[in-house]
């Protein structure tokens, strides 16, 4: 771990390598020792985008006709627990425009009922199907629209698994960015094609649980990310989701380069609405909101849940004080106005003026009649939980899910697939269900039972459980289960007899402490809880042949008894959700091949990691998480320390083999030029008046009855409030403050960045022929190779597409297409600020493979293509 200040050397070193903290170029300052992140002000307006000019065009036709305090009350929560969701904004009956409903979870509808709780993301990664990434978003969305939910809370893809024991890594998709970029990509597809708005988290840098939060007497860690690090790695997916249109961005709790992600005007006014053009809204974490105007002028548009620094008081950052700082001049008309058009044009965008379904369900109580308001102190009763049940046949997709994702490590000998007739003895917890009942731990802050999800926010509740002792019972009733994780002294094998050990790893969000892990995998490390690795040797001492069945929320260390004689098979179901049982006898058993591979590197001990991605604790001040080893994250670590890890990136077996035959290498749209084709200018923005409104516009409505603790956008006062404007009393903005626009960005020009940057520059074809006995899906994993003369160090491969077949009989073969674009071939310039490239592809090599270190095929750009 490096000392909170670099040595100089350091620092030359690193201005060599371009890694300037968000910055243009290296001014004095960027290159101290200290982080900065520059101010950027002021907020772009949104609706420059043609493909959101409609849905802009509507928002701008109500935002004109409504008052000061309906303005304020759409982007301001109404307080924690002051209704049926996660969040709420206020509303504006008089032109039928409700509260919008924010909710979580990015794998299912969180604490509701008759809801699908579909396999976690880190699953979803595993199965590099972009169709079932698609097909679940499809299915998220739905149950959204059917719950009532305007915005769900997903995907997730901050972590990045920087840190391998990081408590919500399993919430996202892998660690790398592109398998995280485009599981974010169609999860975003799928879920805002159904009207539903999709919310990507959390950027940026949110990469351990402890020590994330700002508060009253904590200040929330400090991510220091340099910008070449920021762009090619951490920022990737965000690029990916603002590309797929998503409405809303979730700004994340911690620091970012000392500045809180909730006001980083850098973070938020330049990389994410200037230079990714991003024409949606962005959104607090819940309680992550710590200053009023500040933050409105970074670029914030809506405070979630809405409280201020404690929650239940009735008192907020925004609501009230929003409107008082309109009223006296010190954040613009202009920016109030933006923060509401961003809202009401991703609600529009996504068709919920028409026919959206209101809340029909209540996160707060399980109960048909309930409070309304359950944060208040006196709160009216009415039906809160009217069970729709909008589960559909999502069952179908979970299953289909959990099962392509189950990843298969090891398979000496064929053991498996397993016979109906073979004699199994089953062990283990993990293959059964929670003895104190379907969803008795709330939020998942318990492991007990199979492991289908980690803990937290990003969880929602089991409709039902289908466990692997079901299961597998169900298919041969004369299997014997022990689910126990002491191994019964008792127990006498001969050497027909398979032992099936099931284990597992989990890990959540903060707020919840499972058996000394506060989110975080403090007190397990990387290792199987509750003597999984013990129960697995105690089984390999008695059984000739052992089969490992692992759910996990990432890496777990394998060495003390993967390599034992008895220890023939082992696969990693993930986190299945509902159907951790049938998914995995689909692929035990056989009637399905596994096609799963792993989202992330197996190391063989914590030390294969650099120091710098370790959890970080201290008594006191803020910690600074210095990124240190750059976009070397996981494989492409290894890769460069030359460290062999137990199973890398991208492995997973077949019980059928796969041959890889007649590459080749295509050129669509030739790289001319180092850097992208300038991009076009912005089209025209919304324009409205920015004379500050009349301050009746702010005054409590007569005869109006409050519920005590709710937040409302009302003043008691509001014409003293604006006299403020004519004081001396000024308030003190932040250095570099200007209401004068910035240039647009080089490397922008429409969501995501320059669209040139997607245009296919090079085109691999490769056909995938079955050659085994049994029928079988593979993963073609594209990797590439810069040259030296693209002038930044670059790992030896990184992942840059993926392509699965279909079910392939024995013999059958499918041809594979798989693009290149412009930015996969690129490194970001930090003097440049933008992305650089060699021209016309020069050196660049391209590999086709199995897992980073399976490689089947390599081509070179612009020449052949040869078989590995």
């Amino acid at each position: 771990m490096l000392p909170r200040g670099l040595t100089a050397a350091l620092i030359a070193a690193a201005a060599q390598r371009g890694l300037a903290y968000f910055g243009a170029s290296l001014d004095a300052r960027q290159s101290s020792e200290e982080p900065f992140s520059p101010p950027y002000y002021p907020a772009p307006n949104g609706g420059w985008v043609s493909t959101w000019a409609e849905a802009y065009e509507k928002a701008h036709s109500v935002v004109s006709n409504l008052t000061l305090a309906e303005k304020v009350n759409l982007t301001t929560g109404t307080g924690i627990f002051m209704g049926p969701c996660a969040g709420q904004t206020g509303s504006v009956p008089r032109l039928g425009i409700p509260s919008l409903c924010l909710h979580d979870s990015p794998l299912g509808v969180r604490n509701t009922d008759h809801n699908t709780a579909f396999p976690a993301g880190i699953t979803v990664g595993a199965t590099f199907d972009k169709s079932l990434m698609y097909e679940r978003g499809v299915g998220l969305g739905e149950e959204a629209r059917g719950k009532g939910v305007n915005v769900l809370l997903g995907p997730s893809v901050g972590p990045m698994g920087r840190k391998p024991r990081g408590g919500r890594n399993w919430e996202g998709f892998g660690f790398d960015p592109v398998l995280q970029g485009v599981g974010a990509a169609q999860t975003i597809k799928g879920m805002q094609s159904t009207g539903a708005i999709a919310c990507i988290k959390h950027l940026i840098g949110n990469e351990q649980e402890m020590h994330r939060m700002s508060s009253v007497v904590t200040q929330g860690y400090s991510s220091n990310i340099d910008d070449r690090t920021l762009h090619e790695f951490y920022l990737w997916p965000f690029a990916e989701g603002v590309r797929a249109e998503v409405g809303s961005v979730m700004i994340a709790y911690n620091d970012v380069n000392k500045s809180a992600c909730s006001q980083n005007s850098k973070l938020i006014n330049g990389i994410l609405k200037d230079e990714l053009g991003f024409q949606g809204f962005v959104v607090t974490d819940w309680l992550a909101h710590l200053g009023g105007v500040s933050s409105a002028l970074a670029g914030l548009d809506m405070d979630m849940p809405g409280d201020g620094p404690i929650p239940l008081l009735g008192n907020s950052y925004w609501g009230y004080e929003l409107s008082r700082s309109i009223l006296n001049g010190t954040v613009p008309v202009d920016r109030l106005n933006d923060m509401v058009t961003r809202i009401l044009a991703a609600w529009f965008k996504m068709g919920q003026d028409q026919d959206y379904p209101l809340p029909n369900f209540s996160s707060n109580t399980e109960d048909e009649r309930g409070l309304l308001y359950p944060g208040a102190l006196f709160s009216p009763v009415g039906i809160v939980n009217q069970y729709v049940d909008v589960q559909a046949d999502h069952d179908i997709t979970a299953r289909v899910i959990a099962r392509d994702a189950i990843t298969l490590l090891k398979n000496e000998g064929d053991l498996l697939p397993l016979r109906v007739n073979d004699s199994l003895k089953v062990f283990g917890t993990d293959a059964g269900p929670d003895p104190q009942g379907l969803n008795s731990c709330t939020d998942k802050g318990c492991n007990r039972g199979v492991l289908t999800m980690g803990w937290g926010s990003g969880t929602s509740k089991l409709p039902y459980l289908i466990t692997p002792q079901e299961a597998i019972a169900n298919i041969t009733p004369t299997a014997e289960f022990y689910i126990t994780d002491s191994f019964p002294s008792s127990i006498e094998a001969n050497d027909e007899d398979i032992a099936i050990v099931f284990i597992n790893s989990d890990s959540g969000e903060n707020y919840i402490t499972v058996d000394g892990n506060p989110g975080d995998r403090t007190a397990s490390g990387l290792h199987a809880w509750h003597n999984g690795d013990g129960l697995v040797k105690a089984a390999a001492e008695r059984f000739s042949q052992v089969v490992v069945v692992i759910h996990t929320v990432g890496p777990i260390i394998l060495e003390e008894w993967v390599d034992l004689d008895p220890v023939k098979a082992v696969l990693v179901a993930h986190l299945p959700g509902q159907e951790a049982g049938y998914s995995l006898t689909d692929v035990l058993f056989g009637d399905y091949s596994p096609s799963g591979h792993l989202p992330y590197t197996i190391p063989r001990e914590e030390a294969n990691y650099p120091s710098s991605v370790g959890l970080l604790q201290q008594p006191f001040g803020q910690i600074q998480d210095y990124y240190t080893e750059g976009i070397y994250i996981d494989y492409r670590h290894f890769l460069k320390e030359n460290i062999t890890p137990r199973y890398p990136f991208g492995h997973g077996l077949s019980y059928t083999t796969f041959e890889f035959s007649e590459p080749t290498v295509s050129v669509v749209t030739p790289l001319d030029s180092a850097y992208p084709p300038s991009r076009s200018a912005k089209g025209s923005a919304p324009t409205y008046p920015t004379t500050i409104p009349p301050a009746s516009e702010a005054a409590w409505p007569a005869s109006f009855d409050r519920i005590w603790r709710y937040i409302y956008p009302y003043l008691d006062n509001p014409q003293a409030d604006a006299a403020v404007a004519n004081s001396t009393n000024k308030y003190a903005y932040p250095d570099g403050y200007t209401t004068e626009p910035k240039p647009p960005p080089r490397a922008g020009g429409a969501e995501g960045g320059n669209p040139a940057l997607w245009d296919v520059a090079f085109s691999i074809q490769v056909t995938v022929t079955n050659t085994g006995k049994r029928p079988g899906r593979a993963v073609a994993q594209l990797y590439v190779e810069l040259p030296e003369s693209i002038g930044l160090d670059t790992p030896s491969r990184q992942l840059r597409q993926f392509e699965k077949t279909g079910i392939l009989e024995a013999g059958a073969s499918e041809t594979l297409m798989l693009g290149i674009t412009r930015k996969d071939v690129s490194v970001w310039d930090v003097m440049v600020q933008d992305w650089k490239t060699v021209v016309g592809g020069e050196g660049v090599k391209v590999y086709i493979g199995e897992s980073v270190v399976d490689l089947k095929v390599e081509c070179e750009v612009g020449g052949r293509c040869s078989i590995l």
